[in-house]
């Protein structure tokens, strides 16, 4: 699995972060980061965080 975020479009709410913090955070000037291909384990987390994500940046690529 891999992620892709569309930074132009992510509006930094924070949704993903609060749904799976071990691969999306913001940093201290609201900017996201995040671990572009994460463990397994976080599968569930990251389909979770896009569909939460207000503006729809998040693309999953499996």
């Amino acid at each position: 699995m891999r992620i892709e975020v569309d930074t132009t479009v992510c509006a930094s709410h924070g949704q993903c972060e609060f749904i799976a913090p071990e691969v999306f955070g913001l940093d201290d000037e609201g900017r996201l980061n995040y671990v572009a291909e994460p463990p397994p384990g976080e599968a569930e987390n990251i389909e979770r965080a896009a569909r939460a994500c207000p503006t729809g940046a998040i693309k999953i690529i499996k």
